[in-house]
């Protein structure tokens, strides 16, 4: 993947210009439309489905708060297992580690099973600028790839594509990566399929080394595992002599029993099935069978400082299911582009603020206003993330981190305003100068206000003076 989110404008900006693509919007309207309707089938199916919700949200929670505890026995295990473990403060040391492991094989290339921490932080183009070539293999991830494009959903990362610009992406890229696609290549969803079936295939029957991320780690057997739909995780992660295995810190539960609730709230909140069609589990090293080399690299990447805010670390349970993101209005109609990041919908801008800080980045501080506070997103969450009430946090958060220095028009107008208000006589100062403000507010004040309003004519005398002048009132009955 040659794009990257770096420079991005802030969301307000990148918004308006997704807004202006026609296409975009119908692309984005049909699949969040379709995933919000198999979704909302399965979900029903399932009586005790809020009982459910309340377990996954307990066991994140509980794995969360013991964290430091949980990891520790992870490392345990895996070690235990054969597979050797390293800790990674930031994208720079993870990166690094992935590049000393492919070197030391003398890989040319990777596989790569649908990662949304290796995006994070920046794998590919990190790989690249090594010499090693990594090459997705998720069916959406590869479409992205070719395109030079970037990811815009979690779960559906070429979601903006519709089949007809798909098909000429296969054609016109396709053959620089590797096999060319059929000279008969069709828009009918199979053929795609299948020209991007027998593309990868090559590439996984060559590939010394595969690299994954996990959507679960199981301290207590040193466990790691990916769900997937299409059957390139399983390839990715039997068939290379080595594997490595980047994960967040977050995604570590404590027993082996805490992923039954999960198991059963990702499928249907994602992808809209009762169960995923590939569920892979793997332990370190078994001899003969599968990667001899196992390597798991624990990533931090500003997860600790999530973890510090009391109301934001409770965006850390997130699963990765996408659900807020096919809720969302604001996203149905910017997609995951304008929030520039990997991250992107109602669970992006409040996960990308926690990792990153507030106050130093105009682009990060947009995003905790590019939401509705709707609510749908919590609604919807299967481990109960609520999404709004951390949205507000965040924004008095980035209110907060702007207050040295100069201030913005708006705090200096709340100032004069609590300065005013603080002492009647101000007050009653400024009341008699009421005509001449309003008078400069017609000539002088933003269009954007006195362009489609009216303003009414200042009252000849404040209810103060009149108080005063009828003994409060009596005088005048």
């Amino acid at each position: 993947m040659s794009g990257t989110f770096v420079g991005m404008p802030a969301f307000p900006a990148a918004a308006r210009e997704a807004l202006a693509d026609s296409q975009l919007r119908h692309n984005l309207a049909h699949a969040t439309g379709t995933i919000r309707a198999k979704r909302a089938k399965v979900v029903a199916e399932v009586e005790d489905w809020e009982e459910l919700r309340l377990a996954g949200a307990a066991v994140k929670e509980r794995a969360l708060l013991d964290l430091e505890t949980q990891l520790v026995r992870l490392e345990e295990t895996l070690t235990a297992n054969g597979a050797t473990v390293h800790w990674a403060r930031d994208a720079a040391e993870a990166n690094a580690i992935v590049a000393s492991i492919a070197k030391a094989h003398a890989a040319e290339e990777v596989v790569k099973v649908k990662s949304m921490v290796t995006q994070e932080i920046g794998l590919n183009e990190a790989l690249a600028a090594d010499g090693i070539a990594a090459w997705e293999t998720d069916l959406a991830e590869l479409i992205v790839q070719l395109g030079d494009d970037l990811p815009s959903h979690i779960l559906v990362p070429a979601i903006h594509r519709n089949r007809a610009e798909i098909r000429e992406i296969f054609r016109s890229r396709m053959a620089a990566a590797g096999r060319p696609a059929p000279e008969d290549l069709t828009d009918e969803p199979a053929v795609l399929a299948a020209a991007a079936r027998l593309h990868l295939r090559e590439k996984f029957l060559r590939a010394k080394v595969g690299v994954s991320g996990a959507n679960f780690a199981v301290a207590e057997t040193g466990s790691l595992v990916v769900v997937e739909s299409e059957g390139n995780g399983r390839m990715c992660l039997t068939l290379p002599e080595v594997l490595v295995s980047v994960v967040g810190i977050e995604k570590v539960v404590s027993r082996w029993e805490d992923l039954d609730p999960l198991l059963r709230l990702l499928p249907r909140s994602s992808t809209g099935e009762r169960m995923n069609p590939y569920t892979s589990v793997w332990s370190g090293v078994t001899p003969g069978d599968g990667p001899q080399e196992v390597h798991v690299v624990l990533l931090d990447n500003g997860r600790t400082r999530a973890l510090a805010d009391e109301v934001g670390r409770q965006a850390l349970r997130c699963i990765r299911c996408s659900a807020c993101l096919n809720v969302c209005p604001v996203y149905e109609r910017t997609g995951g582009h304008a929030y520039g990041s990997v991250y992107p919908g109602p669970i992006g801008a409040i996960l990308n603020p926690l990792l990153r800080g507030v106050g130093h980045d105009e682009q990060t501080d947009s995003l905790p206003y590019a939401s509705t506070l709707c609510g749908a997103c919590f609604e919807v969450c299967p481990v109960r993330i609520d999404i709004p009430s951390v949205l507000v946090d965040q924004r008095a958060q980035v209110v907060d981190a702007h207050r040295r220095g100069m201030p913005k028009p708006e705090a200096a107008a709340m100032k004069g305003a609590a300065y005013v208000l603080g002492r009647s006589r101000r007050l009653s100062a400024l009341e008699r100068l009421t005509g001449l403000g309003m008078r400069f507010a017609r000539r002088f004040g933003p269009t954007a206000w006195t362009g489609a309003r009216d303003l009414p004519e200042a009252p000849g005398e404040s209810f103060r003076a009149w108080w005063q002048r009828t003994n409060g009132g009596k005088d005048d009955a």
